[in-house]
C-alpha cells in the first residue's frame, strides 16, 4: 500500500482543477508536496476537450506523472443532452487518446465516473453492482467507462465512481448547497423536489484525500467505489440543519422539481476501496453540513 508521501515531486495534472472538485483535489495533491501542472491551452486558457488537436497540443506539453481527469459536465439536470455526451464521452476519449500517445506515459490515470451508473439499484452497491444508468449524465458516464476500456492496455488507470459529495463552494445547483444557504437566508419557505430519497452524502474533502491515495497505487484497470457507507435520508439532512441552525422554514415539494427518474436510495460498499486505500477520511455529515453552514 504506497503511502501519500511516496507522491512528493511527482507532476500532477487535473483536468477540471478550477471546478468545485478539482480546487480540492490539486489542492490535496499540492499538500503532498505534487507539482501541479495546468491544463491549459497555448493561449492559457482552459482547453476545450472537445477539440482533439488543441488536448493533444496541451498533453504534450503537460508530460504528466499522474492524471486526474475530473472535467465533466456532473449537473444531472444540464439541460443539453448533446453537450453532456460530447464532453463527458469524446473528451474523455480524446484525453486518453493523447496520454497514450506521449512518449513517456502517466504513472496513473484516475477516471472520475459517477455512483449514478447504478441507478436505482437498491441496497449497498459495490463494484460489482450491475450498471442500470436512468438519465443522460449516468448513461454518458457508464458510457465513458466503457470507451476507456479501450485504452486499458496503454494507460494504468484507475476509474473512480463517487457517490453524493459535498462541501463548501459547491453550486447552489445541487441539493445540499441549496438547502444550507436557504437555512443560512434563513428563508421562511424552502421548494424542493423528491423528499423520499436518502444518499451516501460525503465530504469533498475525503474525497480528494481518496483521490490522492489512489494516485499512490498502480493503476489496473479497477473500478473503485468512493463512498461512506452510510445513507442519509433528506428528511434526515433537513432535521440536522433546523438543529444547526435553530430554523425551521416551511418544507414544500415543487412538482417541477420532481424527476420521475429520481434515484431512491444510493449508498455504496466501501470495501474495495478501503481494502486498497486504508481507512479514508470520513468527516461525517452533521460536520460537513456545520462547516458549510459556518463558513462565510
Amino acid at each position: 500500500m504506497a503511502s501519500p508521501s511516496d507522491l512528493a515531486g511527482q507532476r500532477v495534472l487535473v483536468t477540471g482543477a478550477t471546478g468545485f472538485t478539482g480546487r480540492y483535489v490539486t489542492a490535496a495533491f499540492a499538500e503532498q508536496k505534487c507539482e501541479i501542472i495546468p491544463f491549459v491551452s497555448e493561449t492559457g486558457g482552459n482547453v476545450d476537450l472537445v477539440d482533439r488537436h488543441a488536448v493533444a497540443r496541451a498533453i504534450a506539453s503537460s508530460k504528466p506523472d499522474i492524471v486526474v481527469h475530473l472535467a465533466a459536465i456532473a449537473f444531472v439536470a444540464h439541460g443539453d443532452a448533446e453537450e453532456i455526451y460530447r464532453t463527458n464521452i469524446v473528451g474523455t476519449r480524446n484525453l486518453l487518446e493523447s496520454l497514450a500517445s506521449l512518449e513517456r506515459r502517466p504513472s496513473h490515470v484516475l477516471i472520475a465516473s459517477s455512483a449514478n451508473v447504478y441507478g436505482n439499484t437498491e441496497g449497498c452497491l459495490d463494484e460489482q453492482s450491475p450498471p442500470a444508468p436512468v438519465n443522460d449524465y449516468a448513461v454518458s458516464k457508464y458510457a465513458m467507462e466503457l470507451m476507456a476500456r479501450q485504452f486499458a492496455s496503454d494507460l494504468p488507470m484507475t476509474i473512480v465512481r463517487p457517490f453524493n459529495y459535498t462541501g463548501v463552494g459547491q453550486s447552489e445547483r445541487f441539493l445540499i448547497p441549496k438547502i444550507v444557504c436557504s437555512f443560512k437566508r434563513r428563508d421562511a419557505r424552502l421548494e424542493l423536489g423528491n423528499l423520499d430519497v436518502s444518499r451516501d452524502f460525503n465530504d469533498v474533502r475525503d474525497v480528494a484525500a481518496s483521490y490522492v491515495r489512489l494516485a499512490g497505487l498502480v493503476g489496473r484497470g479497477k473500478v473503485v467505489n468512493l463512498c461512506s457507507g452510510q445513507a442519509h435520508s433528506l428528511m434526515g439532512v433537513l432535521t440536522m440543519m433546523q438543529n444547526i441552525s435553530g430554523h425551521h422554514p416551511e418544507v414544500v415539494v415543487n412538482p417541477a422539481f420532481v424527476r420521475s427518474n429520481e434515484v431512491k436510495t444510493l449508498v455504496g460498499d466501501p470495501g474495495l476501496l478501503r481494502s486498497l486505500v486504508g481507512d479514508v477520511p470520513n468527516h461525517g455529515l452533521l460536520e460537513t453540513l456545520k462547516w458549510m453552514y459556518l463558513h462565510d
